[in-house]
């Protein structure tokens, strides 16, 4: 099972979460290893998966809008249309985390000190494209400030670099930012960038509430390279519904705040398409590689 990110991170954790439990439901003695394939935003990873013998032995998460957004933003040797899709597992909403030594306890507050402070605000994400920096830039824009993108390899990376103060915000999804903060980490959370207070964070404001209209999620769902023989792709697709539904694991991940949703392989499907054509849109009104906006 390939994870295209570091080790430590929301999709790694989910990933080690599942992956016993899709071995169960596939039976015969089944054993699952997660490989870690960092880089390139998820890049990497994605095309190892895309790019294995399409005979069942190779899957691993695919995470959007990284997944959607590198086909758009620069040649790469997959699409989604090249994978056969497994199901869906998480939907995570993004957010923003700063260091409790700050002073920042809010999105007016940051905005503030942005204004004052032109190009200080530096914030890690997952990588260029992925859900985090296009939530920065889509804030950048709503709220008129300037802020220094970070990339790094990993959310675990991304952690790292606010509780060392390397840089000042961290961009990453609501339920890795549960996690660390479950272990003791020093961040404060800003908002949450979903339609509505998740279950997960009930007490922390939505970015609507604050005045800035941004929803932004990443999905991470398990998928294989292209041309599966039918009966090994229904074998498939059968264990990852069936683990994602199992009570052992889904009380395990919940004590890792991981928001889980499963989607079948063609509503999955189907959402992919949606975000795809928003993400192209996207593209075109706000391109958001280096070379893009330099």
């Amino acid at each position: 099972m390939v994870v295209a990110y570091a080790p430590g991170g929301g999709t790694d954790i989910t990933a080690r979460l599942i992956a016993p439990y899709i071995a169960k439901y596939l039976g015969t003695n089944a054993s699952i290893v997660v490989l870690n394939r960092p880089g390139a935003g998820g890049g990497i990873g994605f095309a190892e998966i895309a790019n294995a013998p399409a005979d069942g032995y190779t899957i691993g998460f695919i995470n959007t809008p990284n997944v959607l957004t590198i086909p758009i933003e620069r040649k790469a040797n997959y699409h989604w249309t090249g994978f056969d899709l497994l199901g869906n597992v998480i939907d995570d909403p993004g957010n923003f985390s700063v260091h409790n030594d700050t002073p920042v306890k809010n999105l007016a507050e940051l905005v503030a000190y942005a204004k004052a402070n032109p190009g200080k605000v530096s914030y890690g994400t997952t990588g260029i494209g992925s859900d985090d920096h296009l939530a920065a830039m889509m804030f950048e824009r709503a709220a008129g400030v300037k802020l220094t993108h970070v990339p790094f390899k990993g959310a675990a990376e991304v952690h790292q670099g606010v509780v060392g103060k390397q840089i000042y915000m961290a961009s990453m999804n609501i339920g890795e930012a549960l996690q660390y903060e479950k272990g003791g980490s020093p961040m404060r959370n800003l908002g949450q960038m979903s339609g509505t207070r998740t279950t997960l964070a009930p007490t922390l404001p939505t970015f609507k509430e604050q005045g800035y209209d941004i929803v932004m999620a990443s999905l991470r769902g398990i998928a294989a390279p292209k041309g599966l023989p039918p009966a090994i792709r229904e074998q498939l697709v059968n264990a990852v519904q069936k683990a994602a539904a199992d009570p052992e694991f889904q009380q395990k991940a919940a004590g890792y705040f991981a928001p889980l949703r499963y989607l079948p392989p063609a509503q999955y499907e189907a959402e992919l398409k949606g975000a795809e054509n928003g993400f192209r849109q996207l593209w075109k009104d706000m391109p958001w590689s280096e070379s893009a906006t330099k």
